[in-house]
């Protein structure tokens, strides 16, 4: 979702002023161990081969300061079956974590699986992400893939985070100093430019250390037009994913590249949300479903390893590639908040990765704890860009008496999505100003949670402009559109139905509308018709309604083609400013927001 002109005004006056317990679930325990008869370690290292070590990450998104709320949280399963919740991630806490793990290691290699930038909080979103480029060439990323969120400001702003220079409208946020680009490869392997046909950044790139040669390909979700703005992906064509590494597998293979390691930004939906559970219980990738799965079945058995993202989600699982042979398919949750930590077994005579019918490469999620020491480097890069920030990201916008959660509140409806729909039928409701009757709010939208007890100085139960700003970071502009009951009640079908079934994206409404969801039920039929109702009446299927959205759904985003159908639209303030404007109106120091109840959607389970 690219930034509107209203980004790129407060950066350039910056610039200017300055699941259920292990038991239930059938998990248990990942151990660091290396599984039965796997070679690693020099002891029982076959002759003539070296360890590399792959450490892997994905989902970053520009997650310099330690997230907020339960972004800033792993589950952790412990032996009696319990669980605990570990605070985790930074970018201080991620490269001290990093190089702690290289330490001993003389073959070590740092890949992502992209959207290590976009959907950003203020501190790097308010720069282009130029401050998250910066500190993954501090920390030694080596390469990574592409994601969905590269591209939320389109095509030429890719480009210029991988060759550097500065923005073409903001111009360079520090005197004296160009913005370098990054100092690793972007790759885009599936992307193509449809003028020229070819990539529009490197497909492939090989990664050599004494004689050691590793390719790596990069490729983003076929699917990354369904989930990002049209403009930021406008005369591209995305391909499919296992097409497009076989294809290069097969070109890297001609060269002598013999191990090959796939970055995708698709990934799978584990077993257990708890990031040390055994993926393989009972039997080889046993533990995760979802779109990594039959990706992992199809892709060439000439690639040795599989690190993916796009889910937020935590696995290290063993998936049998074409051949039968066991291969590692892993994710690393997101935010910085863990590392993958995975041995390669290269082969000098053959050049490629030591892989059996037993036995594949050994990973292991790790957690990036906040209780070790921080990297020095990076809170002095948090520090520099703070400042310059600082102007804008302390003001205060509101108050609230407790966690108003997003993503984290587990449920189809949250109460931060009531909030924030409310905010934008706030805004655009009023006779002139759009005159809306209701509000649409999609759940990949909503970033973080509002924390009472954030991360800085601001004081308990403080909103600051970059908290919200971490909530709504795209800055979408407000639409409100005329639908029919009809065409309402098809979208809201949509959220469980079609390519929104298996993983339902369940929109955030605004009150005064209601219906139940059962989940007992298939696809369309979820949505229980006659059961939806706007302020009490019954929803009328040839009635007209102003429906008040983002720019991203009204454009059919997430899959909700029936917004896209909207007509005699109206654009109102951006959903930041709504969200900013409603904060300020609704909530003060001795009358704080309290978290909304959540119960506008009924759920039958």
């Amino acid at each position: 979702m690219p930034p509107t002109p209203q980004r790129r005004r407060l950066a350039r006056r910056l610039a200017a002023g300055a699941a259920v317990l292990a038991t239930a679930a059938g998990v248990t325990l990942t151990t660091t161990a290396p599984p039965a008869g796997a070679d690693s370690g020099r002891a029982h290292r076959p002759a003539g081969t070296v360890d590399v070590q792959l450490l892997s990450f994905n989902d970053f998104h520009g997650n310099l300061e330690p997230p907020q709320g339960s972004s800033g949280t792993v589950e952790e399963l412990q032996a009696d079956g319990t669980k605990k919740t570990v605070p985790a991630g930074g970018v201080e806490y991620l490269a001290q974590s990093l190089r702690t793990a290289r330490k001993g290691h003389p073959y070590s290699v740092t890949a992502a699986a992209g959207d290590v930038i976009g959907a950003s909080p203020l501190l790097s979103g308010l720069f282009h992400d130029e401050p998250t480029i910066e500190a993954m060439n501090k920390l030694g990323l080596d390469v990574t893939s592409v994601g969905n969120h590269e591209f939320d400001e389109g095509r030429a702003e890719l480009t210029r985070m991988q060759r550097g220079g500065c923005h073409p409208k903001d111009g360079c946020y520090e005197k004296g100093k160009t913005f370098k680009g990054a100092d690793f490869p972007y790759l885009a392997a599936n992307v193509t430019d449809d003028r020229t046909g070819k990539p529009i950044l490197k497909p492939y790139t090989i990664w050599q250390h004494k004689g050691v040669k590793i390719g790596f390909i990069g490729v983003t979700l076929k699917g990354t037009p369904d989930i990002v703005n049209a403009d930021g992906v406008k005369g591209l064509t995305f391909h499919g994913e296992v097409e497009t590494i076989n294809k290069y597998a097969k070109v890297l293979d001609r060269q002598g590249v013999k191990a090959i390691v796939a970055l995708i930004h698709e990934g799978g939906l584990p077993a257990s949300t708890s990031y040390n559970y055994d993926c393989d219980s009972p039997g080889p990738g046993a533990g995760i479903s979802g779109p990594i799965v039959d990706i992992a079945k199809h892709v060439s058995p000439k690639v040795d390893a599989l690190v993916t993202g796009h889910t937020h989600q935590s696995y290290t699982c063993t998936i049998p590639d074409p051949a039968g042979h066991p291969r590692t398919v892993t994710s690393a949750a997101s935010y910085g908040r863990l590392y993958t930590d995975t041995t390669l077994t290269y082969d000098r005579r053959t050049h490629d990765i030591v892989r059996t019918a037993v036995h594949g490469p050994h990973a292991a999620n790790h957690v990036v704890d906040r209780t070790q020491p921080k990297a020095a480097d990076m809170t002095s890069l948090i520090a520099r860009w703070n400042k310059l920030a600082a102007p804008v990201a302390n003001k205060p916008v509101g108050y609230i008496s407790a966690d108003i959660n997003g993503r984290g509140a587990g449920t189809p409806e949250e109460p931060l999505g009531d909030v924030i729909a409310d905010a934008q039928l706030a805004a655009t409701q009023d006779t002139g100003k759009g005159g809306a009757q209701l509000a649409l709010m999609n759940p990949g939208g909503i970033r973080s949670d509002l924390a009472y007890k954030a991360s800085g100085n601001e004081g308990d139960g403080v909103v600051t402009y970059a908290e919200a700003f971490t909530v709504q970071p795209f800055t979408n502009m407000t639409n409100v559109v005329d639908l029919t009951g009809a065409q309402l009640l098809t979208a809201l079908q949509q959220q469980v139905s079609g390519p929104n079934e298996a993983s339902p994206k369940i929109l955030q409404i605004s009150r005064g509308l209601t219906y139940t969801l059962d989940m007992t039920k298939t696809g369309a039929a979820r949505v229980v018709a006659d059961s939806v109702k706007l302020n009490g009446a019954a929803l009328d299927p040839a009635k007209t309604y102003r429906v008040a959205m983002n720019e991203f759904l009204a454009g059919g985003g997430d899959g909700f083609p029936a917004l896209k159908q909207g007509t005699n639209k109206y654009v109102g303030p951006s959903d930041l400013d709504a969200l900013t404007a409603y904060l300020t109106a609704h909530s003060s120091p001795t009358a704080p927001l309290a978290p909304p109840k959540a119960d506008r959607i009924t759920v039958v389970k």
